[in-house]
């Protein structure tokens, strides 16, 4: 069965120039309940153990770098079957070739500045809410 939450991050390009508010009014809008958040700024080993997974890959460093330079609010948020409700919600990587009313067609600079982070399997929903949230939270 399908997790009813999935875990996402509003990036630092996002919160910082006031965006975070509209894009969970947005995400509200299409059914999304908030269930848990936090604002804070990850430390560089914290960007590279969240973002790991990606260690040897090109983009890594520029990544956890972006990660780590303003805060970011991660979060917890609701709906049947959310992980692929929200990853079709927030839209593909590159803001160019996301679909029309997705968060990053909306709200992301570039593909590098892309404004959010959800989680892509059921399985890292529940790794990377654990990553910032207790076991409580998840409730």
């Amino acid at each position: 069965m399908a997790l009813d939450y999935t875990f996402s991050i509003i990036k630092p390009d996002a919160f910082g120039s006031g965006k975070a508010g509209k894009i969970i009014a947005h995400l509200e809008s299409q059914g999304f309940t908030l269930k848990a958040a936090r604002v804070l700024q990850m430390s560089r080993r914290q960007a590279e153990e969240f973002y790991g997974v990606h260690r040897g890959r090109p983009f890594f460093g520029e990544l956890v770098e972006f990660m780590s330079s303003g805060p970011c609010m991660p979060f917890i948020i609701g709906k049947a079957d959310a992980v692929p409700a929200l990853r079709d919600a927030i839209g593909a990587t590159d803001p160019a070739e996301a679909a029309a009313g997705t968060v990053r067609k909306l709200y992301a600079e570039s593909k590098g500045r892309n404004a959010i982070h959800a989680s892509d399997s059921d399985e890292n929903a529940v790794r990377e809410s654990r990553f910032f949230f207790a076991e409580a939270d998840l409730a």
